[in-house]
């Protein structure tokens, strides 16, 4: 999120635009999570990896809109400034988000309302993939099409979570995880909307961020399914509370919404 060159220039309303998606995806992420601190569903007593991925998450989320609020008021130095913050952040990700996956598939086997192997793998897949976007978004700061339409990309995975959490998923079993993923293309996809409506064409940075969400998402997908996902899944939580759920995702007994 680094600046770029002819942000200066870029007209006020795409600005707008991208400030208005960073809000409502910064917002739907951190409500999910409100919502089940709210309903007892979560709560701080929880090991470290929960803590510290939870500020990781917030530094980024805080960091993203920062610098479209900074971009919309034109504050051009101080968004490259910030920026910078990214490239520390984008790797903190990956190491927070990926421990804190871990720990919860051996701690609890993920949410019931999803199968382990797909909690996991997919869950791993996805945000390595938010990461590579994120960073290949900031390689392309100096051409602004690029930079903001990949970083939305990024930023609409890590809505996941958050959407997961909003969603009446036990409803949704077994096709709860790819609901929730396949959610997360609509800002992708108002984006595209957005720009063909604007410019008549949808710009080749979505095409491809997309394709690749998509890509990753699938193929993740055969991998958690597979006998070699499942060895996978089986060895992360062997000896462990997580193994003791069944690995497809079940109605606990005697569970109401």
């Amino acid at each position: 999120m680094a600046t770029q060159a002819g942000s200066a220039s870029a007209p006020v309303g795409t600005t707008r635009f991208y400030t208005i998606m960073a809000w409502i995806m910064s917002v739907v992420t951190v409500a999910g999570f409100s919502l089940n601190l709210a309903m007892g569903r979560s709560s701080f007593d929880v090991p470290a990896a929960y803590h510290v991925h939870a500020v990781v998450l917030m530094g980024w989320i805080g960091l993203y809109l920062a610098q479209h609020m900074t971009m919309s008021a034109g504050a051009i130095g101080l968004h490259r400034s910030l920026g910078k913050l990214a490239y520390v952040l984008v790797p903190a990700m990956v190491v927070a988000g990926s421990a804190v996956m871990v720990v919860v598939a051996r701690r609890t086997g993920g949410p019931f309302f999803f199968n382990v192997s797909e909690f996991l793998i997919s869950n791993l897949a996805t945000l390595w993939c938010f990461a590579g976007l994120a960073i290949w978004s900031l390689s392309r700061r100096r051409y602004n099409g690029w930079h903001r339409r990949l970083m939305l990309v990024a930023m609409a995975i890590l809505t996941g979570p958050g959407l997961g959490r909003l969603l009446p998923l036990p409803l949704m079993i077994p096709y709860s995880w790819t609901i929730t993923v396949c959610v997360t293309f609509l800002f992708p996809i108002i984006g595209m909307i957005a720009d063909k409506r604007r410019d008549g064409r949808v710009h080749p940075a979505y095409l491809w961020g997309t394709a690749i969400y998509a890509a990753v998402f699938v193929a993740s997908m055969l991998l958690a399914y597979s006998p070699l996902g499942y060895a996978i899944t089986d060895w992360v939580i062997a000896g462990t509370p997580g193994a003791e759920r069944p690995m497809d995702a079940f109605l606990p007994p005697g569970f109401t919404m």
